[in-house]
């Protein structure tokens, strides 16, 4: 389970790395297409989140261990949302 954390806590800093560049590559060469890249990074972000559950799921046969990290990635997935709305906006 340590592992587990551990590999989500770099795949969010990884997902929050790309936000950040990528917000001030956006804001410095055109700051009008701000609200597009927010929503385009939201649904990447949901999109990979999801898919990472989903295979989470299907390659993993204990129901316990599921759920535990399906909770722990929706949780760190509210805790990035909340963290780079509260940094850029």
């Amino acid at each position: 389970m340590i592992l587990e954390i551990a590999l989500s806590a770099l795949f969010f800093l990884f997902l929050g790395f790309l936000y950040v560049k990528g917000y001030d590559v956006v804001k410095q060469h055109s700051p009008e297409h701000l609200p597009h890249f927010y929503l385009i990074m939201a649904t990447i972000r949901m999109l990979l989140v999801g898919t990472v559950v989903a295979l989470y799921v299907f390659f993993t046969e204990n129901r316990e261990d599921t759920i535990r990290f399906a909770l722990t990635i929706i949780i760190m997935y509210v805790v990035m949302m909340v963290v780079t709305l509260k940094l850029r906006h």
